[in-house]
């Protein structure tokens, strides 16, 4: 089987969504931390409920959404300006740090690369810009052309259909289980980038690969498949 193109993950997996905890931090003391997981749980746990429901929304209004629940469930309370600061830190994520020199080792090596992200189109871009990552993505793919969040089978279906390829020829990289799960029974060739050594959902389907970082799908590609 030979790797024709990755499709990357973005939040997680580019970039550090719980890298937002130092601001939330500051604004809420004693409770950056909390604040940071909750948020991004209810987020995913919003993207469910309304692709399961047909009730898309976009996910920056969803992000704003599940960090004023959340506010609301910690007892903190959400000024405007605060509100703005912190959703402020989602267009400009941290990276983690091996992530750019793979990156741009695997678009010089002339492997076709995109994002397949939950974002909105606006969000990915300014992610992208703020992390240096220009010119590096042949495409960003977000599910808001199709209205529907991953897990759905037509987000997953963006990626063959910009590749031209089957799904397995694409491998699908992302840092959140249930993503890669999901992506695995769809068709993708699928790595996890398991950071924080954690334990596989019990879905009954793993991962082609699993590493800690975005360096072990470097030696992944190099053992298992041709680049």
């Amino acid at each position: 089987m030979t790797i024709q193109a990755i499709a990357f993950d973005a939040y997680g997996t580019l970039f550090d969504v719980y890298s937002i905890r130092e601001s939330a931090e500051k604004i809420f003391p004693g409770s950056g931390a909390a604040l940071a997981e909750m948020w991004r749980d209810k987020q995913i746990e919003y993207t469910h409920l309304r692709t399961l429901c047909s009730m898309y929304k976009p996910f920056w209004e969803i992000t704003q959404d599940a960090l004023v629940f959340c506010c609301n469930k910690l007892g903190l309370s959400l000024s405007l300006e605060a509100q703005n600061a912190l959703m402020g830190e989602y267009a400009h994520l941290q990276v983690f740090p091996e992530n750019l020199p793979v990156l741009q080792e695997l678009s010089d090596s002339g492997m076709k690369l995109a994002i397949l992200s939950n974002g909105n189109l606006h969000m990915l871009q300014s992610a992208v810009d703020a992390a240096g990552m220009q010119g590096i993505f042949n495409h960003l793919l977000s599910v808001d052309a199709i209205k529907k969040y991953k897990t759905a089978p037509e987000a997953y279906q963006l990626g063959p259909d910009i590749f031209a390829m089957p799904a397995k020829n694409i491998l699908f990289v992302s840092s959140n289980c249930w993503d890669v799960c999901c992506a695995t029974w769809f068709g993708y060739t699928t790595f996890w980038v398991n950071r924080h050594a954690a334990p596989i959902e019990e879905l009954g389907v793993v991962p082609h690969g699993e590493g800690r970082s975005l360096l072990d799908v470097l030696e992944f590609l190099r053992k298992h498949h041709k680049t």
